[in-house]
């Protein structure tokens, strides 16, 4: 183990890196300007004690400041993949995009392996962490996986990997 530096990386998709960097411009350069204005514009309205308006925009303030930094974290820690530029060996990895189907159900679904700020499970994107996902990694095209899942057992096999 090196000095721990290493350890915090968070592997992130280029795609990833691009949505959170734009949602940091957004919040930095839209959101932040249109709350303080909220906040001037209440505080004129007299005693902030009663003012909810007031209050809402300072919430709201201190919301959008902690995802800022939240974001500036991510930033700084990234370990940006571009899977497209690794040679495809079957196996499944962080970023891969993998076809399987439930052995059960013989219901056909795509998957593809991301970072926490990425992860969308109605559009098929999945948390590396996640126990779905990490049932996944490591294995390989044709693999016979099974996943415990809060709703029970689950059996795929992985009909195609491709890193996209």
């Amino acid at each position: 183990m090196q000095n721990g530096k290493n350890m915090d990386k968070q592997p992130i998709t280029i795609k990833g890196l691009e949505k959170i960097k734009s949602e940091l411009a957004e919040r930095k350069n839209i959101i932040r300007p249109k709350i303080v204005s909220a906040i001037s514009e209440a505080r004129s309205h007299g005693d902030l004690k009663e003012n909810a308006e007031y209050h809402a925009a300072k919430e709201e303030q201190s919301f959008n400041e902690k995802r800022i930094r939240e974001i500036e974290t991510t930033l700084a820690n990234a370990n940006i993949i571009d899977v497209s530029k690794i040679e495809n060996t079957g196996k499944i990895i962080f970023g891969s995009t993998i076809d399987v189907i439930d052995l059960e159900t013989s219901k056909k679904n795509t998957f593809k392996i991301v970072g926490k700020d990425e992860a969308d499970i109605k559009q098929g994107l999945i948390f590396y962490k996640s126990p779905m996902a990490k049932g996944f990694i490591g294995k390989n095209k044709e693999d016979c996986v099974t996943i415990i899942t809060p709703s029970g057992e689950k059996n795929f096999e992985v009909l195609d990997v491709r890193y996209i």
